[in-house]
């Protein structure tokens, strides 16, 4: 089982050429994506009695995302999307973040997670935040934890919070991905690469094994303790950025899980990862955000999708 803990909320998305509603969120995104390669995922957040909230639950079942908790009296979350005329976005959210009771409900609701990934808001803002970072205290001994900062300075606006915040969670991952807007936000004048490999080295023994930075349409680029790589990003014509990053971030779960590295028990052999290895996960998962950024919202590949994907122009079928 895998686990994915954080916000699910409603993105407005104002375009140029109108109003559209999707269900997103970081963390959502990737338990959506995740479902999508064929994992068995649950997806544990929070929304609220209301038309979003119909639309949230709907959308997590529609993809066949378990959902252990119900709705609550809270408002659902609203994250309201400009696109600009190159499709890229800029947020601005309402936001309620809690998860009152998950942490005496932990040791039965993560029974059998062998993979627990959280990131994003969920990790930033209090006072759900302390309760993230519970539940992936208690997931440590057992599960692989994933994490992705996913910074929202309109959100946290405190760079240097933020960055210590991060930072507790970088130290009991496993693997880690950021973009290079969020390294350069949360260490502004530090090379970005510099910053992704400095977190590799923290939590000792118990920290990352991998650290993956995306950049935008340039390539991906990852370290292990056995080096680094890189992954040619494909070029798509662009509708929307809108989830490209939470597809990428399931798609490189996907590919850890399938090369049976999930689980804490299998720590060394994922510590142990060749930068061959990685550069093959990481063109795994660009080709996924790919796929995502060639249309509307926060849309991640079916496996079939991904495997099209993956296959050369030279070697389809006419």
């Amino acid at each position: 089982m895998l686990t994915v803990i954080g916000e699910g909320l409603v993105d407005v998305v104002q375009r140029p050429t109108g109003i559209e509603a999707h269900v997103g969120g970081s963390p959502l995104n990737v338990a959506v994506g995740l479902a999508r390669l064929g994992h068995p995922v649950q997806f544990i957040g929070r929304y609220g009695r209301d038309a979003y909230g119909d639309s949230v639950a709907a959308h997590l079942r529609s993809s066949s995302v378990m959902v252990p908790r119900g709705p609550d009296s809270l408002p659902t979350s609203v994250a309201t999307a400009l696109i600009d005329d190159d499709g890229a976005a800029t947020y601005t959210f309402d936001l309620a973040w809690e998860l009152p009771g998950l942490v005496d409900r932990l040791p039965f609701v993560l029974q059998g997670t062998t993979l627990l990934h959280t990131g994003s808001i969920a990790t930033m803002l209090a006072p759900g935040a302390a309760e993230v970072l519970a539940a992936v205290e208690h997931a440590h001994p057992s599960a692989t934890i994933s994490f992705d900062p996913n910074c929202r300075p309109s959100i946290v606006a405190d760079a240097g919070y933020a960055g210590r915040q991060a930072e507790k969670f970088v130290s009991l991952a496993d693997i880690v991905k950021a973009s290079d807007e969020d390294l350069e936000w949360l260490y502004p004048g530090e090379d970005i690469l510099d910053s992704a490999r400095r977190w590799l080295a923290l939590g000792g023994s118990e920290g990352p094994a991998m650290v993956v930075v995306t950049r935008g349409a340039a390539n991906a680029w990852g370290i292990t303790a056995a080096g680094e790589a890189e992954a040619v990003t494909p070029a798509v014509d662009v509708a929307d950025t809108v989830g490209a990053g939470d597809s990428f971030m399931a798609a490189l779960l996907s590919g850890v899980v399938d090369l049976g590295l999930d689980g804490a028990q299998n720590r060394k052999e994922l510590r142990a990862m060749s930068a061959e290895t990685l550069a093959q996960l990481l063109s795994h998962a660009a080709a996924a955000a790919a796929v995502t950024v060639s249309r509307a919202g926060a849309n991640p590949p079916t496996r079939a999708e991904l495997n099209h994907a993956l296959v050369p122009d030279t070697e389809r079928q006419p």
